[in-house]
């Protein structure tokens, strides 16, 4: 087990993933009017399960199935991703805040406080 993970338990990769899956869904909102574009999104559960066993991640990543096809083949619903980012950024925020309370708290023990 690696110091961060002794300090930080999941939040540092979770936090790593959701970044991740963030890059990842802005690059499907940025080729939404790309025809041809197939949109990727990466399964948190399965990527978090993935990285507790030490394994790559690649294999939680899957190209989204559309609701409706569109006729330039584009996979990029709007509404879809707009939601999945929003609340990723949420969660990210979360890790975020705990990581940073987490120092904050070790920190003080450091220093004696």
């Amino acid at each position: 087990m690696m110091a961060s993970e002794k300090l930080f338990g999941l939040h540092a990769t979770a936090l790593q993933l959701r970044s991740q899956r963030m890059m990842m869904l802005a690059s499907n909102i940025a080729n939404a009017a790309t025809p041809g574009y197939k949109a990727r999104d990466l399964d948190f559960a399965k990527a978090l399960d993935l990285a507790k066993r030490g394994a790559a991640t690649e294999g939680a990543i899957a190209y989204r199935v559309p609701v409706q096809a569109s006729l330039d083949g584009n996979t990029v619903e709007m509404a879809t991703e707009q939601t999945a980012f929003a609340e990723n950024a949420l969660a990210y925020r979360s890790s975020l805040a705990f990581l940073n309370g987490r120092v904050n708290t070790l920190t003080r023990a450091i220093k004696g406080e």
